[in-house]
This record gives structure tokens, sequence and C-alpha cells, in this order.
């Protein structure tokens, strides 16, 4: 039996999750869709050398005026417990969530009752076996959806424990669908577990154990950071 029952806070996602988090129009997010569309056609191209020359030149003149400029964006929001935070700059930036971030799908994840739901669509830059989407990338995703599951506690906590079950292939190029819910809560624990469908047809289950971050974690991991970028 839990020893400190789940009340959840559903208000969290709805207010920080189902809203657009940056302007399509902004300058930063149009950068960040094109850097995704150039990493989703590279890999499946078959441009001739001409073509791929002009987009060489093109990526390295964006490198190098990116590189020349400053590198001090600070962190703001606690990864998987972002939601608790009033910034909401952490889910600009997320590497699946983040529309400012262009290794992120992205991925939309908003609640229903006392469920979180989240859906995406792999390109080709995530496949695994033969159309298919990679299982890291099953399993990274997973890990977003649950650790926005177990924010509805209203805790920022930490990926303790990540099991996956994968049943059938992931498809690439087709809409997927999470659904996750909290099972219960124990003290400074809480676990979590969600579904992935494509359609009809279950693609994996998965199950996880997050830990509520105590702050002195957060400031250590902090410091760490300002003095490794």
């Amino acid at each position: 039996m839990s020893d400190d029952p789940f009340i959840p806070d559903t208000a969290l996602v709805d207010e920080r999750l189902t809203r657009q988090v940056t302007d399509p129009n902004d300058v930063r997010r149009r950068l960040a869709d094109a850097t995704r569309a150039v990493i989703r056609h590279l890999v499946s191209s078959s441009a001739p050398d001409a073509d791929l020359e002009e987009a060489v030149t093109a990526v390295e003149r964006a490198a190098a005026v990116l590189d020349a400029g400053a590198h001090d964006r600070a962190y703001v929001g606690v990864a998987e417990g972002s939601l608790i935070s009033e910034s909401r700059e952490f889910i600009d930036y997320s590497p699946f969530m983040g529309f400012l971030n262009p290794m992120a799908p992205p991925m939309h994840i908003w609640h229903e009752g006392d469920r979180v739901i989240g859906t995406v669509t792999f390109g080709p830059q995530y496949e695994g076996p033969p159309g298919c989407l990679h299982g890291g990338y099953v399993a990274a995703a997973f890990d977003e959806v649950l650790g926005v599951t177990q924010s509805l506690t209203g805790r920022a906590g930490m990926t303790a424990h990540l099991e996956i079950e994968y049943r059938t292939p992931t498809p690439l190029g087709h809409e997927l669908r999470f659904v996750g819910q909290v099972d219960r809560t124990e003290g400074r624990k809480i676990y979590a577990s969600a579904t992935l469908h494509v359609g009809d047809r279950l693609c994996a289950e998965a199950s996880g154990l997050f830990v509520s971050m105590r702050p002195d974690v957060l400031d250590r991991l902090l410091r760490i950071r300002g003095k490794d970028l």
C-alpha cells in the first residue's frame, strides 16, 4: 500500500504543455526547424555531389556564425520535473519536446483525465531495423512520457529505473501514441507505466521508477554543468 496517496495535479500539464511553447516565427525556432529538416534529408538524400557541396557551404557558414557567438544559455527548469517550475525554458530545449532543439522530433504531450498522452512521428534519421524506429529511441521516448507523467505528482523526479517490453516493431513515418499513468507513490518514489501504439497495434510497454530530487542534488548538477560548458 502507498504511504503517500497520489492526487494528480493535471492543471500543470494543461497550463504548460497544451499551449504553444514558442512562436513558429521566432528566429531561433525557424533555425531549429531548418536544422531538423537538414538532418532528416541528409540521411535519405541521394542528391549529386554538386548539390551536396552547395549544402556543405551553407551549413559550414551557419556553423561558423554560431560558433563565433556566445554559448552561455542558462539551464532553467528541472528536466523531468520541469512542469512544477514556472519557467518553460527547459521544455523549449528538451531533446524530445523542444521546438528549439533540432534533435527533437518533436513530441506533443498533454493530459486526458489522469493519463498523459504523447504523439510523435519519427523520420528516417531515427531508423534502426529497416523502416522501424531504433529501440533506443523507443526507450528514450518512454522516458520522456513517463517523466511528464510523474510530474503530475507536483514533484521534480529523476529516472531511477526504466523497463521496456518490446512487443512489435515500431514503424517510422506513422503517428505513434503513448499513454502514461502514475501507478502509485511511496515517499520519494514515484511509479509510473505507459504503452506505445501505432493505430490499434501495441508496439511496446514500459514501467518506470522516479525518485524526487533533493534541492542539494539539483544545485550540485547545476554547478557541474557550469564548469563543463
